[in-house]
C-alpha cells in the first residue's frame, strides 16, 4: 500500500509554537466530524518548522457540496466550546491570525459573554496593534465606541459559544470531488455568525446556498444580516494592520456603521 500523499506547510518563519497552535485547532475541529461537522484536513505530522497534511485533489464546487457544507458548519458550531474566547483543546496560550510568515497575536481569554470577548479581545486588541503602527490616529474613537457597544451587551443574544474555524475565508476551503475540506484554522470559541460573515467577506463559491442550508439546519437569529459587518470588522482590521492600503479606509467605514 502506498503511503498517503502529504502537503507540507512551511512554518519556519512563524513564531515559535505556531505549528502546534494550528495543529491543535485542526484536531479540535475534526472532533466535531463525529457529529456531522465539516471535514477538516487530516493532520499527518507537526514539528517546529512545518505541518504535514493529507494531500487533497481539487474538484469542482457544486451546489450539492455547498448545501452539505452549510449543514456541516452548523454541526461543527453546535459541537460548542467551553467559553467565548476559549482556545482549542491541547492549547493554553494566545493564538495567531494572519499570514503564517508574519501572524499577529490573537488573545484567547475565556469569557462568559460574546460582546465582552469580541469588544476587548478582537476590536480593542487590533486597535492597539494598529495604533502602534500609526493607523487610525484620527478615527480611534469610532472603534472605541464599537467596542463599548459590544462590551455593554447590546449585541449579545444568549446563544452558547460555537466551535469556530476562525479564519473561514474562501481560500481556506478545498473543494474536492468528495466534498469541501477546511484548512488553516484559527480555531476558538465564538459566535457562529463570525464564520459565516468571513465566508461572505471574500465571497465563497455558492455562498447563498451555504448560508441557506446552514439556516435550515440551525436557524440564524433575527437580524443576522445587519450584524455581518460587525463580525467582519475584526478580519478587515487584521488586513489593515498586515497589508495597510485600502483596508484601513474600509475598516473605518465599517466601524462608523456600528459606532
Amino acid at each position: 500500500m502506498k503511503p498517503p500523499r502529504t502537503y507540507r506547510k512551511d512554518t519556519s518563519a512563524a513564531p515559535r509554537g505556531y505549528s502546534s497552535w494550528e495543529a491543535a485547532g485542526l484536531l479540535w475541529l475534526a472532533e466535531a466530524q463525529e457529529q456531522g461537522g465539516a471535514r477538516i484536513a487530516q493532520l499527518q505530522d507537526v514539528d517546529l518548522d512545518h505541518i504535514d497534511l493529507l494531500q487533497y485533489d481539487a474538484g469542482p464546487s457544486t451546489n450539492l457540496h455547498a448545501d452539505g457544507l452549510g449543514v456541516a458548519l452548523a454541526a461543527m458550531h453546535a459541537a460548542g466550546a467551553p467559553a467565548f474566547g476559549a482556545p482549542p483543546a491541547r492549547w493554553t496560550s494566545h493564538g495567531f491570525v494572519g499570514p503564517a510568515d508574519s501572524p499577529l497575536p490573537m488573545p484567547l481569554q475565556p469569557t462568559e459573554r460574546w460582546g465582552e470577548f469580541f469588544g476587548e479581545q478582537r476590536i480593542r486588541h487590533m486597535l492597539q496593534l494598529g495604533r502602534a503602527q500609526g493607523l487610525w490616529e484620527d478615527d480611534s474613537t469610532l472603534f472605541e465606541r464599537v467596542a463599548d457597544r459590544l462590551v455593554s451587551g447590546e449585541f449579545d443574544d444568549g446563544r452558547p459559544p460555537a466551535r469556530l474555524h476562525g479564519d473561514l475565508w474562501a481560500g481556506n476551503i478545498i473543494w474536492t470531488r468528495e466534498g469541501p475540506v477546511l484548512i488553516d484554522p484559527a480555531a476558538h470559541g465564538g459566535h457562529a455568525e463570525t464564520d459565516l460573515a468571513m465566508l461572505l467577506l471574500f465571497t465563497a463559491p455558492h455562498i447563498a446556498r451555504i448560508i441557506a442550508a446552514y439556516d435550515e439546519a440551525a436557524p440564524l437569529a433575527d437580524g443576522w444580516q445587519e450584524r455581518v459587518g460587525l463580525h467582519q470588522l475584526f478580519p478587515v482590521m487584521v488586513h489593515a494592520v498586515v497589508f495597510g492600503g485600502d483596508y484601513v479606509r474600509q475598516s473605518v467605514e465599517m466601524a462608523r456603521a456600528y459606532a
